[in-house]
Parts: structure tokens; C-alpha cells; sequence
């Protein structure tokens, strides 16, 4: 029998051939039919490993217009958020006879993100996956005839189902938080100007300002890109103030913990002299020192709903709304404190 080498790559008639059976036999058996004889199966499998055959998804699909393969878009596998969100579709894949391929990039320019997003969801439409979970995405809009489900979209949304946190109203739980512990001059650091997330946190920053007859002072806000490089920057502007803020409140939890990083090399002790608040609950959140308060906004979660609508929808079941919210919780830890004096 002839064996892989790294020059030969086997193919569905080198399978028949050595199997002693048809190309129909050897795809039946790798596609689960059930009407090959164990005994047949049994060769035919056997042939395939030692061949190291692999099939191919685009001719795969070509043959049948399905591949049983969900295809994940996102701009990088570095960050925490997409990290969990891998995590979430991971769980609710396992078990549905749907494999995943994910397709990232190396943090695509926001300049020509959207082109890319809207490029390569339609490679992977065309014969690869029978439908696609796009995460973050700048893309306004999609090809309707493709299925397509997006996590934490941009903007004012996309034209498809979107999966979405209850980012105002966990940002209005935090202004409660530290207005209740008597913090007035509260910092914010935000996150990109085009992304819905943020904007609807922010909101919720100047309505719970609002509801508590506190002013609003733009020096007390600085721009953040949800990196910890940027949020200690940005605290590096608030914390050198002559008033400086008493309590911030980061948009993310990368930014939080850059908030503490430049507190504990100023000697602002955290939380007698600063209480600090980030959004995401990410591990290291629970990990920081002192233990990080944040929003819990169910990243995983978000990853496992989307993938449970794409899944309904491949079989027929077409979601009825186009916005699903994740419910946020507010978890108080270690980093907040009651204002002294």
C-alpha cells in the first residue's frame, strides 16, 4: 500500500483504490451514512488513516451544497474578549455534528476592516462553511443570502441577527455603585468611538451622573482603544490632575488593570485613595491585586447563543428578532471603597 510522503497527498480515488472499494463507498463511510456494512466501514477507515486522508470541505460542499462546518470571523485570537467568546462557541458547537473553522487576522486596520470582514465571509460562504459567526464587526452589512450571525457588532449594528451585552445598563450599575459609596468625581476612560459597546457604556456614565444631579466634566473623561497600554495613559492624564478623580471607571477590564498599574506607581493605593471599575470580567480581573470590581457581561455566553441561533438556522429555524441582549452583572470585589472624610 502506498504511504504518505510529505510530496503525496492522498485523494478519494487513492482511498478507493487501496480499500478495493468505489469513490461512492469511501464517501459514504467518511460522511456517517449508514448503509456501508461495518465491515466495509471498517476497511475503508482503516485505508484512511493510514493514507492520512483528508477530505475537502469546498468540494465537500460543491458535492452537496452543506459541509456541516460554522465558520468564526474575528480580527484577533489575542484579546480576552475574543478569546472567550472562542471559548463559548466552542461549548455550544461540541456535540451538534457541526465542525468550526476559525479565520483571524493579525488586528486589521480599522481603516479597511470592514472590506476585510465582508472579503472573507464571502470566501468561506463559497463551498466552506454552511454559516458564519462574525465577531466585533465594523461591517454595516452582509450578503442576505448568506447566514450570518455577529457578536458585539459596531457601529449601530448589522443587517444580520446580533448578539449584544446590556452595556448601558451595566455602566448605570456602576455609577450607582460608586455614587452609593459617595464618589462624585468619577474618571471615565472609554473605549473606540465607533463601536457600540462603548458608546452605549458611555451613555450609561452620563445618565448615572445625570440621575444623581452630579455635573459633567469633560476633563474627567479621557478616550481609551481597550488596550492596557492605553488605559494607562489615559489614567496617567486623570490621575496628575490638581482634583483628581476619586473613582474610575474604565470601559474595559484591560484598561482598569492599566488604571491600576500606573496607581501603584504613583503610590495611590487602591482602594483607600482610588476605587477603580472595569467591564468584561475577564480572568484577570479576579486575579489583579487588589481583586478587580467589574461587569460581568457574559462573554462566553455571548459566544454560545450566537452559535445556538446559527446552528437553529442551518436547520430551518430563522431567528425572529435581530438583537439578542446577555443580561450584565455588576461583581463587587476588592477595588472600591467608600470615600473617607
Amino acid at each position: 500500500m502506498r504511504k504518505r510522503t510529505p510530496q503525496f497527498q492522498a485523494t478519494i480515488q487513492d482511498v478507493a483504490r487501496a480499500a478495493g472499494v468505489s469513490t461512492t463507498t469511501v464517501s459514504r463511510v467518511i460522511n456517517h451514512k449508514d448503509d456501508v456494512s461495518s465491515e466495509t466501514a471498517a476497511k475503508v477507515q482503516q485505508v484512511v488513516a493510514e493514507l492520512n486522508y483528508i477530505p475537502s470541505l469546498a468540494a465537500k460542499g460543491m458535492r452537496s451544497r452543506t459541509t456541516n462546518v460554522i465558520g468564526l470571523v474575528l480580527p484577533e485570537v489575542s484579546n480576552p474578549f475574543e478569546l472567550a467568546v472562542i471559548k463559548g462557541v466552542g461549548v455550544a458547537i461540541r456535540g451538534s455534528g457541526y465542525d468550526l473553522l476559525i479565520y483571524a487576522a493579525d488586528d486589521p486596520p480599522l481603516s479597511r476592516r470592514a472590506s476585510w470582514e465582508q472579503e472573507h465571509v464571502a470566501l468561506l460562504s463559497n463551498a466552506l462553511t454552511d454559516g458564519n459567526i462574525v465577531v466585533t464587526p465594523t461591517a454595516p452589512t452582509f450578503p442576505e443570502n448568506a447566514r450570518i450571525v455577529v457578536v458585539d457588532p459596531q457601529g449601530e449594528g448589522a443587517n444580520v441577527p446580533s448578539v449584544i451585552a446590556t452595556n448601558r445598563e451595566g455602566a448605570l450599575d456602576v455609577m450607582e455603585y460608586l455614587i452609593g459609596l459617595g464618589h462624585r468625581r468619577i474618571g471615565f476612560i472609554g473605549g473606540r468611538s465607533d463601536m457600540l459597546s462603548a458608546m452605549r457604556r458611555f451613555e450609561g456614565y452620563k445618565d448615572g451622573l445625570k440621575a444623581a444631579g452630579i455635573s459633567y466634566d469633560p476633563e474627567l473623561v479621557q478616550e481609551g482603544d481597550y488596550t492596557r497600554e492605553r488605559g494607562q495613559a489615559a489614567a496617567r492624564l486623570l490621575l496628575n490632575q490638581p482634583d483628581r478623580p476619586t473613582a474610575i471607571f474604565a470601559v474595559n477590564d484591560l484598561s482598569a488593570l492599566g488604571v491600576m498599574d500606573v496607581a501603584q506607581s504613583l503610590g495611590i493605593r487602591i482602594p483607600q485613595d482610588l476605587s477603580v471599575v472595569g467591564f468584561d470580567d475577564i480572568p484577570e480581573a479576579a486575579q489583579a491585586t487588589p481583586r478587580l470590581t467589574t461587569v460581568d457581561q457574559s462573554i462566553q455566553q455571548m459566544g454560545s447563543l450566537a452559535t445556538q441561533l446559527l446552528i437553529r438556522w442551518l436547520e430551518g429555524e430563522k431567528p425572529e428578532c435581530t438583537l439578542f441582549k446577555i443580561q450584565t452583572r455588576l461583581v463587587v470585589r476588592e477595588s472600591c471603597q467608600a470615600v473617607s472624610g
